[in-house]
């Protein structure tokens, strides 16, 4: 039996590559002798970067640009001296900030843009960046700002690129923008398909995980919709402008950035469709799995191009709502891993074990149930 392992991250606790690991734990505690390929995936969030950099044939390197909170940060990205790539979430990421100090309003994705900067300086003209798994809500004027754009209010006073701001801004003034960005390729993975606002847009979908109070949610989303009404329209609908709070439109309006669906891009990469065609089972996972799901994350991607006949199954940190909906996906069944009670840090801690415990019960039942006196 060939069982291909295809999770991506579980936030804040495990990397994909972990989580591949701890699946096969379990299954190797019933299935020992099966054949086992681990494919960690990245959607254009956290662990996009680490799957990508084989086959891409990239190097890892570092430099230093601001975090959210606007202080030094060494990061890493990978690249090839031609082609980079990086995740917005190892600058910006949620799972940097305290939960106490999260308010996407008050944090700055200045940093991206810095990283932007550093690469075009180099003669990088081809950046792939991804934009899941961030602390920030500001359509990504924080980004332009790093790359040399300049917003100011109706008195003519710079404001400083904020969420919390976006309301005040007036004007733009783009003459210092970096001049080598016109001739570069900026490429945004998103693991989303949102548009900027609405009901499926940046705020009211991603901003309460991030700090977003409820009787805020209108407010903001009503502020990037004027802000991208006066400055950049054509791009408020685009799929995955809604990414990394607004980072995707940000992108596309400010660097000229083309958008990819996140995990149809890394599979493409990783030759996913011929090594799913010879597997006689699928498993994937990733921190949550809801209706939101179906939005372009990692495990109902994967599990739109297994081919027919294959069973996919999900294992994920926690479930929400309208589960349901992920059977018309491909997905057979899922698999929460918390045992029971408990809070969110040690649910976080307990992630590796209580994902091989549950791995080693999904192997025992497919073993009692089809392979009784089978293949061990």
């Amino acid at each position: 039996m060939r069982i291909l392992i295809v999770p991506d991250s579980f936030k804040e606790s495990l990397t994909a590559f972990e989580a591949a690991q701890s699946i096969q734990a379990g299954f190797k505690n019933v299935f020992p002798n099966a054949e086992y390929e681990l494919l960690p995936v990245g959607d254009g969030g956290e662990g996009t970067v680490s799957a990508l950099v084989d086959s891409l044939g990239l190097s890892y390197q570092t430099t230093r640009v601001s975090d959210a909170f606007g202080n030094p940060k060494m990061v890493n990205y990978a690249t090839n001296g031609q082609t980079a790539i990086f995740e917005m979430a190892e600058i910006v990421g949620l799972k940097d900030i305290p939960f106490e100090q999260r308010n996407p309003l008050k944090l700055s994705t200045k940093g991206v843009g810095e990283l932007m900067y550093h690469l075009l300086k180099k003669g990088i003209r081809q950046i792939f960046i991804g934009v899941g798994g961030s602390s920030t809500n500001d359509g990504g004027i924080g980004m332009a700002v790093g790359l040399g754009y300049k917003f100011f209010d109706q008195n003519g006073q710079m404001v400083e690129a904020l969420g919390e701001n976006l309301k005040k801004i007036t004007a733009m003034d783009k003459s210092e923008v970096l001049e080598e960005l016109t001739n570069a390729e900026i490429t945004v993975i998103t693991d989303v398909t949102n548009p900027l606002c609405g009901k499926e847009g940046a705020s009211f979908v991603f901003g309460p995980q991030k700090g977003l109070k409820a009787n805020e949610l209108a407010e903001v989303d009503q502020s990037l919709y004027k802000f991208y009404t006066k400055f950049a329209p054509q791009v408020m609908n685009e799929a995955g402008s809604g990414a990394g709070g607004g980072m995707g439109a940000g992108l596309l309006a400010f660097a000229s950035g083309k958008t990819v669906s996140g995990i149809d891009y890394v599979l493409d990469l990783l030759s996913f469709d011929q090594r799913a065609q010879q597997a006689d089972l699928v498993i994937v996972g990733e921190g949550r799995m809801d209706g939101q799901s179906i939005k372009g994350k990692a495990p109902v991607g994967i599990a739109r191009r297994v081919p027919s006949g294959v069973p996919v199954v999900a294992i994920c940190g926690s479930v929400g709502k309208n589960m349901d909906q992920l059977a018309d996906y491909g997905i057979s069944a899922v698999f929460p891993i918390i045992p029971g009670i408990s809070t969110l840090d040690e649910a976080l801690k307990q992630a590796s074990d209580n994902l091989q415990r549950t791995a080693k019960m999904i192997a025992a039942l497919l073993h009692a149930v089809h392979f009784q006196g089978g293949v061990r």
